[in-house]
């Protein structure tokens, strides 16, 4: 027995032709429900030779544009026009996604920082796990579809990986005109803000995988236009591979791509103390070096002088957080800098 093997299981056979609708079983016992397991929704479409995309979203159970734009997708294929094979997980963190929040219910892990995940782990672990050792080896690409979530609003943007590698930059270009986002920030795909490197980025570089992601909106909403470009960029990315006709590209986009990074630590704001915030500019918003990002009011003490928090660094506002409530260490926005 390989005693890597996964064990969640599955109805849907990925070599088949045809188009399939099924079920990630996730094992679940509990009190109510002693033999139980949670259904993780995942849709194959296969036909002809081609590659494989995996399309994910829902990696937080916090944000909408990636579960509405992928399973409007799955409903609309014709798949006797695919050439190739379309993964489509729309909710992959099922457990987050039903109860609406950022990390697991079950196991409080947020999934995107536990990659490669364990077998024999918890919930999100074992859906990790699952991403790692089934669903990433057979794909030639991943696009997973992201939002700001409960906490953080964006400005909507494509991400893309930054490579050093002649030949992987130049796939992941490609991909990125198909795309055709109008802003793009190119990011260090193999680890978190936080340093941590166990982001599904990492694992779909080491599968040999290339990888798109983005961030369409946030504040546990769904922005319209966020979700139209995630929505016609995924399309586009399927035309220019070749698992759709190239009919089925979206028209171009009219206004060039704005390439932007936001790799410089000047372009972030946190607070460094309990308060509510007050924000001082708006997404979109051209701003200064050392201009104030916002000021952080003291909650037991009205009258005391709100403390300014600054960008030390200049750059377009793409990020602001969604809840006023702050405490030390939380993330206020961030800008990203023009390449």
């Amino acid at each position: 027995m390989n005693s890597d093997r996964t064990m969640i299981s599955t109805d849907i056979d990925f070599d088949r032709k045809g188009l399939q609708f099924g079920k990630l079983r996730l094992p679940h016992s509990v009190h109510r429900s002693a033999y139980g397991h949670i259904p993780i929704p995942i849709a194959v479409a296969a036909n002809g030779a081609g590659p494989t995309v995996l399309l994910t979203g829902g990696v937080h159970g916090d944000e909408y544009e990636g579960p509405i734009a992928l399973s409007r997708l799955a409903r609309d294929i014709d798949v006797e026009r695919v050439c190739g094979r379309i993964i489509i997980v729309p909710t992959l963190n099922q457990p987050a996604f039903v109860a609406g929040t950022r990390v697991s219910p079950i196991d409080g892990i947020n999934l995107n920082r536990t990659f490669p995940g364990r077998r024999d782990g918890t919930a999100t672990e074992m859906i990790a796990h699952y991403v790692t050792t089934e669903l990433l080896p057979r794909a030639d690409c991943l696009i997973d579809l992201h939002a700001g979530g409960s906490s953080l609003q964006y400005l909507p943007a494509l991400l893309a990986p930054r490579w050093s590698d002649p030949g992987k930059a130049a796939r992941v270009e490609a991909l990125v005109t198909a795309f055709d986002a109008g802003n793009v920030i190119y990011f260090d795909s193999v680890r978190a803000l936080s340093g941590e490197d166990r982001v599904i980025g990492n694992y779909a570089d080491r599968n040999g995988v290339d990888f798109l992601t983005g961030e369409f909106g946030g504040g546990s909403s769904v922005n319209i236009d966020g979700l139209a470009m995630a929505e016609r960029g995924v399309r586009g990315v399927l035309a220019h591979l070749g698992v759709l006709p190239a009919e089925k590209a979206p028209a171009p986009r009219k206004g060039p791509i704005r390439r932007l990074a936001m790799d410089d630590p000047g372009l972030y704001a946190f607070a460094d103390r309990r308060g509510f915030f007050e924000p001082k500019f708006a997404l979109g918003q051209t701003v200064a070096a050392g201009a104030v990002a916002g000021l952080i009011h003291d909650i037991d003490d009205p009258w005391a002088t709100p403390v300014a928090v600054h960008f030390r660094s200049a750059g377009i506002a793409m990020c602001v957080r969604t809840f006023s409530l702050v405490e030390a260490g939380d993330c206020l926005g961030h800008l990203a800098s023009e390449i």
